[in-house]
């Protein structure tokens, strides 16, 4: 037995002792995890800012806070999401009681992301554990001090037949995904999100996929120009644009596209990105830096464009006239690059975009109700907002997922509990009436009546 099975073996066998369907026990587990992160807090902005250079404040907002709400939230819930749940019981079963019991898959593995590697790695887990599950968890080898972070954390302070972590890069990946977990669920690009639905295929286990692209923002010509161009700003620099869910392009009418774009240049130079020490982050390496750069056209920045191959930083960049046949539109940008597109018919840019994959998110700013009726009913997307960006991924209360090529499944809040849970339904019927329709032998008397019953 090699070590990925003799890993997912163990965590099998601790599995089976039903320790993990104990609420208590699960409760037990997160509060442990979040008095470990809240006492390494310093621990784990260090280790991120040696990464990428995100700073303590980024690292608390849009990483850590998250990880504290997803488990204080379960800790409070997890006895009511774990109940049995009564549901009506049809004519033809009465006499009987029917209910639904959740119950855990198993042993999970949890794939995390590079880009918020503790949201994106512990996150997940935090579900798994609140549905009664073992985790393995894989984050990402490109924040290699993040992994070892959490890897430190966990596997010092867990049981590793309950909670492990596994670091490595490709062929550690791909030696677990050999394995017979009960539940996937993987974070990352759409191409390894096939590989991941591939190997999991193979022995029928169910996945979580969480994937990205080409993100729209549609901007109307009766739009609150000055609130959505701050909001747009922050939206898309965030993490130097490394989010999945940031706007990965803007379309703006004809009308307001010269005031867009100066409001624009304006409040990148007002968030004083790369003015104000620890106020943007680095692109993770080096491979990443050259294909941005490689998707800046020269002819076409209105803003920004320049670049440090030697910090990996890139300026925030706002490219013009572009079309949707240019390289930078052809794959998700994933960095700090902003191509705006002009638009003067909403239904043929409606049109175009929905030619397009299924994006993870949309966003459109307009004060017109048919506007945003119009977006909202004829583009599919995972999820998004009206007059704002990115931030209806902290309101745990809608599940958070994509469909299509942005992804398989949802979480957040009680969204993770349901993704590694099964939902196990029971008929319960008394002994002390039986009625003889439905055995044998089959009469046409027996059939009348059923009729009557059924219709």
């Amino acid at each position: 037995m090699d070590k990925m099975q003799e890993i997912v073996a163990l965590q099998k066998k601790f599995f089976q002792t039903n320790a993990t369907k104990e609420v208590n026990f699960r409760i037990a587990q997160l509060k442990k995890l979040e008095s470990l992160l809240r006492e390494n807090e310093d621990f784990l902005h260090e280790a991120i800012y040696k990464d990428f250079k995100k700073s303590a404040f980024e690292n608390y907002t849009t990483e850590i806070s998250l990880l504290y709400h997803d488990i204080k939230e379960a800790v409070k819930k997890i006895s009511k999401w774990s109940k049995k749940k009564r549901v009506r019981t049809n004519l033809v079963n009465l006499p009987a009681k029917s209910y639904i019991i959740p119950e855990p898959l198993g042993v999970s593995l949890i794939i995390g992301a590079w880009n918020y590697p503790y949201q994106l790695s512990i996150a997940p887990a935090i579900a798994a554990i609140a549905a009664g599950n073992t985790v393995i968890l894989k984050p990402s080898e490109l924040p290699i001090n993040t992994s070892k972070a959490m890897a430190k954390l966990i596997n010092e302070n867990f049981d590793p037949n309950f909670f492990r972590v596994v670091e490595g890069g490709v062929p550690e990946t791909t030696a677990l995904l050999n394995q017979d977990f009960d539940k996937i669920f993987f974070t990352g690009s759409v191409s390894v999100g096939k590989i991941v639905y591939q190997a999991a295929a193979k022995n029928l286990i169910p996945v979580t996929l969480e994937l990205g692209g080409k993100s729209p923002a549609i901007i109307t010509e009766n739009c609150d120009l000055k609130i959505t161009v701050k909001r747009l700003i922050w939206g898309k620099f965030l993490n130097a644009g490394q989010t999945c869910i940031a706007p990965d392009y803007v379309v703006v009418h004809k009308s307001v596209k010269n005031k867009f774009l100066e409001l624009a240049k304006k409040e990148i130079e007002e968030s004083k990105f790369l003015v104000e020490e620890d106020n943007y982050v680095q692109i993770i390496n080096d491979a990443n830096v050259a294909r941005l750069i490689a998707l800046i056209d020269a002819d076409k920045v209105y803003t920004g464009g320049k670049y440090n191959t030697d910090t990996r930083i890139i300026e925030p960049t706002i490219l013009t006239d572009v079309t949707f046949e240019d390289n930078v539109m052809k794959d998700e940008i994933f960095g700090p690059i902003l191509p705006v597109i002009e638009y003067e018919d909403l239904d043929a840019i409606i049109a175009k975009i929905k030619e397009m994959p299924k994006p993870l998110s949309c966003y459109v700013f307009t004060k017109d109700k048919e506007y945003k009726q119009k977006v909202l009913n004829q583009i599919s997307f995972g999820g998004g907002a009206v007059n704002d960006t990115v931030m209806h991924i902290s309101n745990s209360n809608m599940g958070f997922g994509g469909v299509g090529d942005s992804g398989i499944g949802a979480y957040h809040g009680e969204y993770g509990f349901k993704a590694f849970s099964h939902y196990k339904g029971i008929l319960d019927k008394p002994t002390w009436i039986e009625p003889n329709l439905k055995y044998y032998p089959h009469t046409k008397s027996k059939l009348k009546w059923i009729k009557r019953l059924i219709g």
